[in-house]
């Protein structure tokens, strides 16, 4: 009967260790079993490479990690226990994660509740108990900066982005630590363990590619949160270099190394593309809608706010020397006072600290706020004008002709929108006092 060499069985051994079978004594018997299987293989006359891969495909990929899992499991009650906390709570998370979405889309309530629910399971006891189970099934101090990064910047991503959409402070901050700490840690510590177990050079430039192109589609995310430029071009070199480039060529690579390749890789791949490539062409389409039509309407709001804000200032310093320039100068300060207002709702909305469908609704702090100003602004103006045809412009002032009755049950109100109303508000005000200052001098 063919014998292995000390070459041979060290190959197996290393092989083996490679897949980080760390419980006592376990990694003897796995290399032992392993060499006398081999051996049989070769007795058939099989050389030492061929039989080695025939008992390879016979345990399949993952098998020996499953062997030492099982023997964890049986053995061991904390990692037990742990195993199945980590199961229970990913299921939990991701089902009311999953309602919250269903609940939100639908405007039931309850949404908010339930995602709430979710994230936390999913960052404070999933993570920590995937953390857990991970160190017992290895034991590597060289990965354990990996895990702990994966584990940070995965509980801050999903605390961010719930606290996003949940309109709480600090969101933006949150989901920009996330970022920062997936660009400059979590990938490339994954990449350096990657890039240490692989031998096969093709695999190894397509892994860093593959990380060029995770740390270009993180950094247009956190483009886009801070609305900071460049965030499309980024999304686009990403999303070119991970399923133009990465995906086809691990395929590839994948495919020519093994005979038979799983329907797990391939729904991942599949899965992939169809979740990924609409949500970006969805962004790219409204990224233009918003360039096209949104930014355009706002920039000419804007320059026709400017206009009518110089005009009606120079209206007042020609007029200094008249009888009417205290007059003139209070109108001033009432206007700054709406306009201030105003501002300091659209800063509100704009970061976050206030929700515009909670200012749309009559009977909310802001809206109340901003109806009783207009209100005392219109009647001010109006016993100044008397006699004229300031009633013309009192429209101008009514809230009602720029932001309409809501029903939060129904309506939808997007942010750009109620944006946009507001500076149209701005612009009307500025027409009515225009009005007013003309109606005043000439008195």
């Amino acid at each position: 009967m063919p014998e292995l060499s000390l070459r041979n069985i060290d190959q197996i051994s290393n092989d083996i260790r490679r897949q980080e079978i760390t419980f006592p004594h376990l990694a003897d018997e796995l290399i032992d079993h392993i060499c006398c299987d081999v051996e049989n293989e070769m007795n058939n006359g099989l050389t030492f490479h061929d039989a080695y891969l025939a008992v390879k495909e016979k345990i399949g990929h993952r098998r020996l990690k499953e062997i030492q899992e099982e023997t964890l499991y049986a053995v061991d009650t904390k990692y037990r226990q742990m195993k199945s906390l980590m199961r229970i709570s990913a299921i939990a998370g991701t089902v009311l994660l999953g309602f919250a979405a269903l609940f939100k889309i639908m405007h039931w309530p309850g949404a908010g509740v339930m995602m709430v629910l979710g994230a936390f399971t999913l960052a404070f006891v999933f993570m920590p108990s995937a953390l857990t189970v991970l160190w017992k099934e290895t034991h590597s101090s060289k990965r354990l900066f990996l895990y702990i990064s994966a584990f940070v910047t995965a509980m801050l991503f999903i605390i961010g982005v719930v606290s996003k959409i949940q309109h709480w402070p600090l969101a933006a901050l949150i989901l920009m630590i996330a970022s920062l700490s997936g660009i400059f840690a979590f990938i490339p510590a994954l990449l350096a363990a990657k890039l240490k177990d692989q031998e096969n050079r093709s695999k190894k430039i397509v892994y860093i590619l593959g990380a060029a192109g995770l740390i270009f589609y993180t950094l247009a995310l956190l483009c886009k949160i801070q609305h900071w430029p460049g965030a499309s071009l980024l999304m686009v070199c990403g999303v070119v270099i991970i399923f133009l480039v990465v995906f086809p060529w691990y395929t590839w690579i994948t495919w020519k190394e093994d005979k038979n390749v799983s329907a797990k890789f391939i729904v991942m791949v599949a899965g992939s593309l169809a979740l990924v490539l609409p949500g970006v062409l969805i962004n790219l389409t409204l990224q233009r809608n918003f360039d096209a039509g949104y930014y355009s309407h706002q920039k000419g709001q804007k320059a026709l706010f400017e206009y009518k804000n110089i005009q009606n200032q120079s209206f007042i310093s020609n007029c200094q020397d008249s009888v009417a320039s205290p007059v003139l100068a209070e109108i001033n300060d009432k206007t700054n006072y709406l306009l201030k207002l105003i501002n300091d709702t659209e800063a509100k909305v704009s970061e976050g600290k206030s929700d515009m469908k909670e200012f749309l609704s009559d009977g909310s702090g802001s809206r109340t706020e901003l109806n009783t100003a207009l209100k005392e602004y219109s009647a001010y103006l109006s016993g100044l004008t008397a006699g004229s045809d300031f009633g013309k412009y009192a429209m101008l002032l009514d809230p009602s002709s720029y932001l309409p009755e809501f029903n939060p049950e129904t309506d939808r109100v997007s942010l750009m929108t109620g944006l946009h109303m507001l500076e149209l508000m701005k612009n009307g005000i500025l027409t009515a006092e225009s009005y007013a200052l003309s109606v005043v001098a000439e008195q």
